[in-house]
């Protein structure tokens, strides 16, 4: 296996993020459930827009994220996602090369605009959801860079992509081109009821095509149909290489064969947005395992990670979080 050029290329939606506060009464004044992520139309965005109040803009999307956040730890990364050749397509690639992640699909200039994601911060720092995936859908197999795959140790996966054959279809060639290749391929779940939608695909990828599975605790028991936290941590103990299982303030367990490590997450002094803690988890924790640490210290960093983006508003890293983690001397 030749040496890799990268650390990670992420697979996902390329979304730019529109983030506003909002108190309880809005969102049930306009049927959203609390803490979720809702599909929405473009006409609907448009008028969710409208109703927000002031609103910070920026380059998103759940791998985008996790992209930005191992740039942040000094990590060689690139991203995979399609935009249409609008504003915000601009804006999105512009965005995401300025922060070093190496970005080449090409923009559509037909169908679909650019995605939009409208975040709703509640006072809780809960974020709620509801995006437009335009153009993001429309990424197929042929926008699958073979070179690109094969010169990645870890190809990560994004489950909120998965809503479309054509991108089922280009999660199974990413998956087959980086095993061919003697890589290693990572699946955030990214949503419960994006399980629920997609549970078969989700555990036939398990079972057969990754390496390192990302999931929270309403993801991990959906996936397996179960009540129990503990009884699903048993069941893809059983499947998954590396299960990385986060519990918000409970920090994260780390299952590896009949290893298991536990994380306390990283204090901080006020949850401001929770937006983007799973990403940018991830984004720590895949910067310490191409880094071969053990898989302790990636959880370390992925809390780390996690705690630094709900200090403030918005999903990518403020501070420079290679720097932080010497500063905590978890890298050197």
């Amino acid at each position: 296996m030749s040496a890799s050029r990268f650390d990670v290329v992420g697979i996902g939606n390329a979304i730019v993020d529109i983030i506003a506060r909002c108190d309880e009464a809005f969102l049930s004044n306009n049927a959203m459930e609390k803490g979720f992520m809702q599909l929405i139309t473009a006409s609907q965005a448009d008028d969710i827009y409208a109703l927000m109040g002031p609103a910070q803009e920026q380059s998103g999307g759940s791998a985008a994220n996790t992209c930005a956040g191992i740039a942040s730890f000094g990590g060689a990364c690139a991203f995979i996602g399609r935009v249409a050749g609008d504003q915000f397509g601009k804006v999105f690639a512009h965005d995401i090369a300025s922060i070093g992640v190496a970005y080449d699909t090409p923009s559509s200039d037909a169908g679909l605009p650019t995605a939009r994601c409208l975040v709703l911060v509640t006072p809780d720092g809960e974020r709620t959801m509801n995006t437009f995936l335009g153009a993001s859908t429309e990424l197929g197999p042929e926008d699958i860079d073979g070179d690109l795959i094969a010169a990645a140790q870890i190809t990560y996966l994004e489950g909120y992509l998965f809503d479309r054959p054509e991108a089922k279809a280009a999660f199974h060639e990413a998956a087959a081109l980086a095993r061919a290749a003697g890589r290693k391929v990572a699946l955030s779940l990214s949503d419960a009821f994006c399980v629920d939608r997609h549970r078969a695909d989700f555990l036939e990828l398990v079972r057969g095509g990754v390496d390192i599975l990302f999931a929270n605790e309403t993801e991990i028991t959906s996936l397996y149909q179960l009540n129990s936290f503990e009884d699903a941590a048993g069941a893809v103990r059983a499947e998954a290489e590396i299960a990385v299982l986060t519990r918000s303030e409970q920090g994260s367990m780390i299952i590896s064969g009949n290893d298991t490590h536990d994380v306390p997450a990283d204090s901080v002094e006020q949850v401001v947005d929770a937006t983007g803690a799973g990403d940018l988890y991830a984004a720590g924790f895949l910067s310490g395992l191409t880094r071969s640490l053990p898989l302790g210290t990636c959880g370390q960093l992925g809390s780390l990670a996690a705690a630094e983006v709900i200090s403030h508003i918005g999903a990518r890293p403020e501070k420079n979080l290679l720097e932080l983690a010497k500063n905590k001397a978890i890298l050197t």
